[in-house]
């Protein structure tokens, strides 16, 4: 156990549920809870947790021990190493941190063993309250061919096609022909897309089946499939239900959810702009027997898909048995805490209202912040998280797991945080939500901020005209915004404003910074990059005296105001706006605005024409990883260009090579886990080397005077 709870406090015995005083939840509730999960939805159990007076118990593996769920639960226990398999799936020592700790109760969140009917049986077994549905329910529907014909006796509609245990390729093979094409090509276990596809005519047929049983077997241990008609134009439907074990089923509505790249929600939404109050009364009733199929308890979500074309028309597509990521939805438009009414049913409690008590209120979109670079084809990035800004405002409300100065392991998945605005209107929560997102940095390492922020801009976006291929259709035509003259203009005067501050207290002239002298001040000279461009920026005055010219231009007044939480207001030739902005270094500072982060730095350019990246005299790892190769040892010479280190990350190899001339001192070694932006090795350059004159010349930071 890595801390325990402030003040002596006996342990409840496992499994018992305590009576609590008038103030608290009332009746019968839970003392103490664990949650069996990390991140974003672990501080978000916790938190309702703190509300209701109950002690919480998080559990973390080694990269989690500075989390900010480890910070705000009363009691930590580690459980394991790093990697997931031998931490947080690990039953046995989840068991073992809920017994030690006198949990009576587990929460599993969301992922990990949320969906485990072994580990809702261990605790069954164990005599804790398994915050969640049944094994049998857990196992019923986890399996995508049982949960169909399970539903399909209480006659909820399901996609055409053919699924039953045992089928063979023949079998699907000869199924084909009736369901017509196009059809989909689904596994019968796990999920995220991976096995499904989609085959356009029969002479594809036999090779997509073939494929899909291989990846289905090497992702889920099991290669059953089933078919399915596949819907041209397809949206995500899913439906909110809570079950007690009482008997009463309700559903809250449902949510959007076709906004997807690669089969992976980015940005949900309730209640959805496709359906009237007949289809909403009609999708509810459906997802609730589904939920009596399986004699369901506690909150679950039943997916639907619908064609855009008819709306009306709509086919169960499974059941996610647990808390969804995108719950927060449907809480601002119902009022209902989620988690407690998850709580209240675990400990036996039945539903305090009936289906007609629940009312919808207003619209709630949210978008997904993810640890992701999309330029890249979203491959997961992750590292220190050097700054953080939240944003704030009326009908917004963040879920996140990030704090300023926390590290991002690439060991889990790369979700950080989640953006949720509420307005009285779809269209008021979608401008609240775009305007949060401006207000949203994350200095450190890429985010899909940007992304998501032009995705709710695109004009289908906008119109409630969606499907889950939209993002894979308009994905090129998203515009990203790039280093610009304004960008470099922005970066000089923060740089500026570091090197010159407003009021001057040095006594002696020679030792300004601020190119004083006598007549007319002398501009301060700024060479500037970001990524592949570059910029020269003159800077004059000082206070509220302030002009800037970038490459050449005729210099224009400029001012710079600081402002809390967001950052700062700059003004450049009469045009002002909002910017968030981190310093990484004297000569190194991050400017945020609208969801683009760039990342500008004093260029060190020698005359001979050479990169900056070629002339720096520190080595940082390209993305977080591993090093795998050590080229030089520590206090060796090497030459511009040698290779020093290799880093990896998923299967891809970076090699880091001086960029000078000199002697090599090793910050990393072989085997070593490192961050995107980590310092692994530095050089110092030989006396007399080219770059180091120039360096010298153009010093980090410092402002130059120009004649």
């Amino acid at each position: 156990m890595r801390r325990t709870e402030q003040g002596p406090r006996a342990p409840e015995a496992p499994g018992s549920a305590k009576r609590r005083p008038e103030g608290g939840v009332g009746r019968e509730m839970f003392d103490t809870v664990l949650i069996a999960n990390r991140g974003e939805i672990a501080c978000r159990v916790i938190a309702t947790l703190r509300r209701l007076g109950i002690r919480s118990v998080a559990v973390y593996s080694d990269a989690d021990a500075g989390s900010r769920h480890v910070a705000l639960a009363d009691v930590a226990v580690r459980i394991g190493p790093a990697p997931a398999a031998q931490s947080y799936l690990n039953i046995d020592a989840v068991l073992d941190a809920a017994r030690a700790t006198g949990a009576q109760a587990i929460h599993p969140g969301y992922g990990f063993l949320a969906e485990n009917a072994a580990f809702a049986q261990a605790c069954a077994d164990a005599g804790i309250v398994f915050i969640g549905p049944t094994a049998d329910a857990i196992r019923t529907m986890g399996d995508k061919i049982t949960a169909k014909l399970a539903v399909a006796e209480r006659d909820v509609p399901t996609v055409p096609g053919i699924a039953r245990p045992g089928l063979s390729d023949a079998d699907l093979i000869a199924a084909a022909p009736g369901i017509g094409y196009p059809l989909l090509i689904k596994p019968s276990a796990g999920g995220g897309g991976k096995g499904m596809h989609v085959v356009e005519d029969e002479a594809h047929l036999a090779d997509a089946i073939a494929a899909a049983r291989r990846e289905a077997a090497a992702s889920f241990g099991d290669d059953a499939l089933f078919l399915e008609r596949y819907l041209t134009t397809p949206r995500h439907i899913e439906v909110q239900i809570l079950a007690d074990a009482h008997g009463r089923v309700v559903h809250l509505g449902e949510r959007e959810c076709s906004l997807q790249r690669r089969h992976q929600k980015v940005i949900e939404e309730a209640p959805s702009p496709l359906l009237d109050a007949a289809t909403r009364a009609a999708i509810g009733a459906a997802a609730c027997e589904t939920a009596r199929s399986v004699d369901y308890r506690g909150a679950g979500t039943v997916e639907f898909i619908v064609e855009a074309a008819r709306p009306d028309e709509f086919f169960f597509m499974e059941m996610n048995t647990r808390l969804q990521v995108e719950h927060p939805v449907t809480e601002q438009v119902t009022g209902l805490d989620l988690v407690e009414q998850q709580l209240l049913i675990a400990a036996g409690h039945a539903l305090a209202f009936a289906q007609d008590d629940v009312v919808l209120r207003g619209h709630s979109i949210e978008a997904r912040i993810y640890a992701e670079d999309p330029a890249s084809g979203f491959l997961p990035t992750g590292g220190r998280v050097q700054r953080v800004i939240h944003p704030g405002g009326e009908g917004i409300r963040v879920d996140t797991a990030i704090a300023d100065g926390l590290d991002v392991s690439i060991d889990y998945d790369p979700m950080l945080a989640k953006i949720i605005a509420h307005g009285a209107d779809r269209d008021e929560a979608r401008r609240r939500l775009v305007r949060a997102l401006d207000e949203t940095a994350v200095f450190g390492f890429p985010t899909n901020v940007e992304f998501v922020r032009a995705l709710l801009e695109l004009p289908e976006v906008v119109a409630g005209d969606l499907d889950t291929d939209l993002i894979a259709r308009r994905f090129d035509d998203l515009a990203f915004a790039e280093a610009d003259a304004r960008v470099f203009a922005e970066a000089a005067l923060l740089l500026d404003d570091a090197r010159v501050p407003e009021a001057v207290t040095v006594s002696s002239p020679w030792s300004r910074l601020d190119g004083w002298r006598l007549g007319i001040p002398a501009p301060r000279r700024y060479a500037l990059v970001c990524g592949e461009r570059r910029a020269e920026v003159l800077v004059t005055g000082s206070g509220s005296a302030l002009s800037v010219a970038v490459d050449g231009s005729s210099p224009v007044a400029a001012a710079r105001r600081a402002e809390q939480p967001s950052g700062c207001t700059i003004t450049i030739d009469g045009v002002t706006r909002t910017i968030a902005a981190y310093a990484t270094g004297s000569d190194r500072i991050a400017v945020a605005h609208a969801g683009a982060v760039f990342e500008v730095a004093v260029d060190r350019v020698s005359h001979g024409g050479a990169t900056a990246a070629e002339t720096q005299p520190h080595l940082d790892s390209p993305m977080p990883g591993t090093v795998v190769l050590v080229h030089a040892s520590d206090g060796s010479r090497v030459e511009e260009g040698d290779p020093v280190l290799v880093v990896e990350a998923m299967k891809m190899e970076h090699v880091l090579r001086a960029g000078v001339t000199g002697t090599v001192s090793l910050h990393a070694a072989q085997g070593d886990t490192v961050a995107r932006g980590q310092t692994l090795a530095t050089i110092t350059p030989d006396a007399g080397d080219a770059t180091s004159d120039d360096a010298a010349s153009d010093a980090p930071g410092e402002p130059q005077e120009t004649t």
